[in-house]
């Protein structure tokens, strides 16, 4: 590096990313301007609607996680579904209609007055933001190879966490006014927002398709291939076709026929309840059962977000190889049993040690976070079948959505309800969890390494 300045790591990260965005795959380009102008709309999303649910429409509590719990399970079946379409249909038109959809869904909150509205609403919003994940995520599966995939997720989702940061503040504006007409306007102004992001995807090239779906070219390399040499699309395409002619059936390359596979994306859902932990689970201890200010919360979150914008696409690097992937998810386990007995560790002691109590409980569980995203995003493209990008993503869609699903009764039923022992069950479920996904990075490399040893000695 010649810069005659050097900024500090810490305030360099968005320049730096505007940077990487620029001089990156136009794929790349469109994902993360479409990623960042959604995520804005999803920022207000996620600050006013349990609030809006709770002192506007008037639902209690458990309606409000009746709420939560059917939109989860509806994702479970739109994670597939949008996986599945993905490889059948053109991936971009797949993103496209669930993006559309989903701003639709954001918008008609705004209309919802009773709970079984509600429950409408918020399973076709989130079943489609789903779909849309499992879309994405196959289209980075066909348009990047190795490194280059890992990368475009890391970089997309430290996008997404500049877009909630800020989404969040201007949500917060709502909050602020206080009044149905705020929450409602503010609702609606999220869904424009979102349709603004589905529009953005129609500039995505034919390339990022199945081989075989309308519109995506059969052979050739792409014409928008990047310079730095991390495009699969082309590559990917002649392979494709030499597969489908020789395909016996629709099921010969089905996930569902991947019990490795099967068994990571379990594993990965189960890692994923530290979601919930945060959302649902970390609130209520501390409104609770702790003596922390209430504020702390929302320190916590964006404790959380400042974390994963600085670190996510530096501690990425190198874990598209199977043994970094299982080692960096090993180090998330031990962070994340951790984080469960510090959180656990804020009950019972004075309002300032509280605080600092669940500052590092929250700083454990946030880079957990960065490790465990990074290794599961290397092992779900490395371990996946790439002719079926998209049923593959979408399997750890589904498994991700199941976890999110049963996350708060877990969290419920362990930490908030029995107290340490609880945090020490959820803490051995994380560790566990971890360590299984360890065992089958480090498994899969060492056969990967078998399969090439005689070709190198060949050599």
């Amino acid at each position: 590096m010649n810069d005659r300045r050097r900024p500090s790591p810490r305030w360099s990260v968005l320049p730096r990313l505007r940077s990487r965005l620029e001089s990156a795959d136009p794929v790349l380009k469109i994902l993360g301007l479409s990623t960042l102008i959604g995520t804005l709309g999803r920022g207000v999303f996620l600050t006013v609607t349990v609030l809006y649910f709770s002192f506007i429409v008037g639902l209690s509590a458990a309606e409000i996680s009746i709420v939560v719990g059917a939109s989860s399970a509806t994702g479970i079946a739109t994670s597939l579904i949008g996986g599945q379409l993905a490889d059948r249909f053109s991936a971009r038109r797949v993103l496209l209609g669930a993006l559309a959809i989903e701003s639709f869904g954001l918008v008609a909150y705004s209309f919802v007055g009773e709970f079984g509205m509600a429950v409408v609403v918020a399973c076709i919003a989130f079943g489609s933001e789903t779909a849309a994940h499992s879309a994405r995520s196959a289209i980075i599966a066909r348009g990047f190879e190795g490194p280059g995939r890992v990368t475009a997720r890391a970089v997309l989702r430290t996008i997404t966490n500049v877009g909630i940061a800020v989404g969040s503040a201007v949500g917060g504006l709502a909050l602020l006014i206080g009044t149905a007409e705020a929450y409602r306007a503010i609702l609606i102004g999220a869904g424009v927002v979102y349709f603004g992001a589905a529009l953005l995807t129609l500039r995505l090239p034919a390339s990022v398709d199945a081989p075989g779906t309308s519109g995506a070219p059969s052979s050739g390399p792409r014409d928008d291939a990047p310079i730095d040499g991390t495009s699969a699309a082309g590559a990917e395409t002649d392979l494709g076709d030499a597969v489908d002619a020789a395909r016996p059936s629709r099921w010969a390359h089905s996930p569902w026929r991947d019990p490795r596979y099967l068994l990571f994306a379990a594993l990965s859902g189960v890692f994923a309840m530290q979601f919930g932990l945060l959302e649902v689970g970390v609130p209520l201890w501390v409104a609770h059962d702790t003596e922390a200010p209430k504020a702390i919360v929302s320190v916590l979150l964006i404790l959380n977000t400042v974390i994963v914008i600085v670190f996510q696409v530096p501690l990425s690097r190198g874990t598209h190889e199977l043994r970094r992937a299982g080692r960096v998810i090993g180090i998330a386990g031990v962070l994340m049993a951790g984080a469960c007995f510090v959180y656990a560790a804020a009950a019972g002691v004075p309002p300032v040690w509280a605080i600092v109590i669940l500052l590092a409980a929250g700083t454990a569980h946030a880079f957990a976070e960065v490790f465990s995203q990074a290794g599961t995003w290397g092992m779900s493209f490395e371990l996946a079948d790439p002719m079926k990008a998209g049923a593959y993503q979408g399997i750890i869609g589904t498994f991700y959505s199941v976890g999110a699903t049963f996350a708060p009764l877990v969290v419920t039923a362990t930490a908030l309800n029995l107290g340490m022992p609880g945090w020490g069950i959820l803490a051995a479920i994380f560790l566990l969890s971890a360590a299984g996904m360890t065992v089958i990075a480090i498994r899969a490399a060492r056969a990967q390494e078998r399969a090439t040893a005689p070709v190198t000695g060949a050599a």
